[in-house]
This record gives structure tokens, sequence and C-alpha cells, in this order.
């Protein structure tokens, strides 16, 4: 169901990112530090929040896959998702005291790994099911842009909250219950746009529209879907989309390429290598940051002063980003390609490292500006990601497959 609204869906689409960046990943730096506080040994932390990443890891690409086969609506997914990442994560508000309830924060974590693994390829499928390939990039831009912002503001007021009612921080954690409403909220809003064109097959039917997109940088209207589907159809026709849409599933489904030509293709190894090599190395600097700047309290447990340094890593980061995606987009836009983009990600990683072990006594501040750098690179990997998934993918059938597949081997093991 899509309420009929003055709402423009690139608005939309950025609503709901902005609160799903909200949702992140559950705050789970902020779990860790409520865990200790609470008596629980930094193995059973380490354990528990694992479990989501490595339960996101091995359902990622079978999620991309279902999102692409589905017949369903997307739509539909990703608001169950949204809302099985938030209870799962808000579990920990039920943890008592202790080095207990570890069946509860496992179970639950595993849940929020499956549940949030399919947000990612519902989004991108509704976008470019939407607006088609040609528009994809800079509606994708926006989504990502806000959801860094949504990141922005999670991570802000869990510190404060955090900060203000240490060591009961776990207050902080009703963040996620309302950025889950909201965004689930915003996905009624959302088009259903073509089916096919959301898994990345192009069609006859799908082409002709697509190549009637008018672009515009000053006029959202410019970028209003033509795709059938939207919520500009009239109640009318809704029958006779339906048997339509329905000849189009049974007819163009017999054009999607194979698993092997997609995954065997050079681009595809290529940059699923780069991006695996990458985020190997760059895994645990956050984690070297942190101990480095925070230190603990004599009993172990973090100490009140690391509670906003953490939460100003996680803020300086994202602002980076921010200006990152917005700077690509733009520059992207231009014409400068993707690759100089792309190196520039890789060399800040290399250039961090030096700078961290460089001021690793010269005080916090400095440490913290090192994040400035892991901005930029995260800013410029999550835009070109899925710009460079539709343009291998795009055609075959594969789009969201092969999206995460990539972030399989882009995760920070």
């Amino acid at each position: 169901m899509t309420y009929k609204t003055s709402l423009s869906p690139k608005v939309a689409l950025a609503l709901v990112s902005f609160f799903l960046g909200e949702l992140g990943d559950g705050l789970n730096i902020f779990q860790g530090i409520y865990l200790v506080a609470l008596g629980w040994n930094e193995g059973s932390v380490g354990v528990a929040l694992g479990m989501m990443g490595f339960t996101a890891l091995l359902v990622q690409t079978f999620a991309g896959d279902i999102v692409d086969k589905t017949q369903l609506d997307r739509r539909a997914f990703l608001s169950a998702s949204a809302t099985a990442t938030a209870f799962s994560a808000s579990a920990i508000l039920f943890v008592h005291e202790g080095n207990s309830d570890r069946a509860l924060m496992y179970g639950t974590k595993v849940i929020e790994g499956v549940s949030s693994s399919f947000i990612g390829p519902c989004v991108a499928a509704l976008t470019l099911a939407t607006f088609g390939p040609d528009a994809f990039d800079e509606v994708m831009a926006s989504n990502i842009l806000w959801g860094h912002v949504g990141s922005i503001a999670s991570a802000v007021l869990a510190g404060v909250v955090g900060y203000v009612m240490y060591p009961d921080i776990k207050y902080c954690f009703l963040v996620i219950g309302f950025s889950a409403i909201m965004a689930v909220g915003g996905v009624q809003f959302l088009p259903e746009g073509d089916p096919l064109m959301g898994r990345g097959l192009q069609t006859r039917h799908n082409a002709a529209d697509n190549n009637a997109i008018g672009r515009s940088d000053d006029d959202d209207a410019a970028l209003e879907p033509p795709f059938p589907g939207n919520n500009m159809r009239n109640e009318d026709s809704s029958a006779e989309y339906v048997n339509m849409k329905q000849h189009y599933v049974d007819h163009e489904e017999q054009s999607v390429s194979s698993y092997w030509s997609v995954f065997s293709d050079r681009k595809t190894v290529v940059l699923c290598l780069t991006g695996f090599f990458f985020h190997f190395a760059n895994a645990n600097v956050l984690l070297v940051l942190g101990e480095l700047m925070g230190g603990d309290n004599e009993d172990g447990s973090v100490k009140r002063s690391a509670i906003p340094l953490i939460a100003g890593a996680i803020v300086l980061a994202q602002l980076t980003m921010s200006g990152a995606t917005y700077a690509g987009d733009i520059l992207t836009t231009r014409g400068y390609g993707r690759k100089p983009l792309f190196l520039a990600g890789l060399l800040t990683l290399p250039v961090r490292c030096a700078l961290i072990i460089f001021w690793k006594d010269a005080g916090d501040a400095w440490l913290l500006s090192t994040q400035i750098l892991d901005g930029l690179g995260g800013g410029f990997f999550g835009l070109l990601h899925p710009y460079l998934v539709n343009d291998i993918a795009f055609g075959s059938g594969r789009f969201n497959v092969l999206s995460t597949w990539h972030l399989f081997l882009f995760r920070e093991y």
C-alpha cells in the first residue's frame, strides 16, 4: 500500500534512509559498554556482538538473492526487516546484571543479523525499481548521504543519553525503537516501482520508460518514477497492471543471467578482491584507536570519559562520510569517473595507520582526527559500491545478489 501524498519518492527514500541510518548496527559499541557495566566479561561481549556480524556474513548473499527473485512487495520485506532488527537490538534492555542472559543476547543477535541483511538490498532494489539505472546514481547517493546523517544523529543521541545517565546507559537504546517506527512509517510512502527493474533486469517494457527519464539538478519532479506500480497510478488500471506485470514476470525472467556468468565476470572478481583485502586490513583499526583513546577504570570497566570520545569518533567519521558522499556524487556527475575516487578511498587506510602510529602518544584529539581519513575511505567506498555493482550487473537480473556478494567480501573481518 502506498499513501497518496505530495511527498516525492526521492524525498521518501531519503527519510527512510535517514531513520535506517539511525537504526544502524544497533549501537553495538554502546551495547558493549553497557554489557561490561553489567558485569559481562570481554569474551562474552565479543561473542554476543560478533554474532550479528557473523550471521549477516552468512545470510546476506542469500538475502540479496531472495530480494531479486521475490514476487512479493519489497516494501513489506523492508518494513519487516526494520521492525525485527529493532526488536532484537532492543532485547539488551532485558539483560540482568551479572554475566547472565547470554542465550537471550546470542539468540537476538542472530535474529538481528538475519533481519538486517535484507535492509540494504530492499532499499537498493526499490531505488532501482522506481528510478531505473540512469537516475540510480543520483538517488542512491542521496540515500547514502541521509543514511550517514541518520548515523550521526543516532551516535549523538546515544552519546548524550549515555553520558548523562552513566553508568546506567540503557536508555540510549530507545533510539533504536524510535528509528524503526519512523522508518516503517516512511516506507508506506514509497512506490513499488517496476519489480523486474528492481532486480536489474532490462526488459522491452521498462527500457522505453527508462530512456524517457528526464534529468534535472534543481527539480525533484524530473526524478519522478515513470514505472508501473508508483503512487501516480489510478485505481482503474490496477487489474490491467497486475495482468501485465505477471506477463512480464513470466516472459522476461527467462533472460536472467546464470550465477556463474555474473560471479565469474572479471570486473566482479577484481572488485571483490580489492574490497576484501582493504577491509581485512581496516577491520581492527577502530578497535585499536578506541583502546588508545579511552582507557579503562581499575576494575576493567570503561571510563565515563570514553563515552563521548567513542561517540565523537563515530560522529566525526560519519560527518566525513557525508561530505565524501556529497563530493563524490558531484564529481561523478561531472564525469570525473569512478577510478580516481576508488583509488583515493584505498589510499586513506595506509595514511591513517601511519598517522595513528606517529600520534599514538600525542593525545586523544590527534588520534580522533584520524577518523577523518576513515570517513573519507568509507564515504567513497559506500558511494561507489552500488554504482559499480549497477554498472556491472544491470541487465543480468542478478543486481541484488551480486551487491550482497560484494558486501560479503567488503565486510570488515
